[in-house]
């Protein structure tokens, strides 16, 4: 399942930025796999609406794992995204995620402090509880926000961006996120997502400096319908 710019989602738009809801199942930006990426989808749209001759410019400003879902923003210029990505790197970006795991919990929130280290052979990241060599040190914070039949929605606030670090966090406390096949979960979706996604982002803007507030809409789908 690949997004197209007649399904495309925009939530916010401007000169400077465009801001998406991605689906699960969409790359932010070209990779090794040769599929289609959701920036070359968000070019095709500018060109079309604007009119645009010629290459238009799209800069990637932060990355979503392929099966997550939910808020990506793309800079229109070379200058929000220098802005943003300093955003980005002194964490004034404010990112709040929901993740839907299959076990409550044993604390309605609380902060998880580990170190992550991630295995580029298999893509994936392990949990320690003090450092090891080529470890990073990871923290999140999370909420239980509804209980719903057989899960648990959770919002998460992340201190640090470590690779997978929702995901191997929250199953490493025995919450693994729905569909998460990588990290424990027994079942895959159907469409090959998880549910965990980017649910809100709060910034001020690089250029107009007015403050951006952007909540993505869940998808279409029996859990994530409970939630919202």
């Amino acid at each position: 399942m690949h997004s197209t710019k007649d399904n495309l989602q925009v939530l916010h738009e401007d000169n400077h930025l465009v801001i998406i809801n991605k689906r699960a199942g969409d790359i932010v930006q070209g990779d090794k796999t040769g599929d289609k990426p959701l920036s070359d989808v968000v070019k095709e749209y500018i060109k079309e609406k604007y009119d645009k001759p010629g290459a238009v410019y799209l800069g990637t400003v932060h990355r979503l794992d392929r099966p997550t879902s939910g808020v990506v923003i793309y800079a229109r210029t070379s200058k929000a995204l220098e802005r943003l990505n300093k955003m980005l790197r002194d964490k004034i970006i404010k990112k709040t995620y929901w993740a839907v795991v299959k076990d409550q919990p044993n604390k309605s929130e609380d902060t998880l402090i580990s170190f992550l280290k991630k295995n580029p052979k298999n893509n994936k990241s392990t949990s320690y509880p003090k450092e090891i060599d080529g470890s990073k040190k990871a923290i999140l914070h999370y909420k239980v926000i509804k209980k719903l039949d057989n899960y648990s929605l959770l919002e998460i606030d992340l201190e640090t961006g470590r690779h997978h670090q929702i995901r191997v966090q929250l199953s490493n406390i025995g919450c693994i996120i729905k569909g998460d096949l990588k990290y424990g979960s027994k079942r895959s979706n159907k469409d090959g997502g998880i549910h965990l996604r980017t649910r809100k982002i709060e910034f001020i803007h690089p250029v107009s400096k007015e403050l951006i507030k952007v909540t993505a809409p869940t998808p279409k789908d029996p859990i994530w319908d409970s939630c919202s």
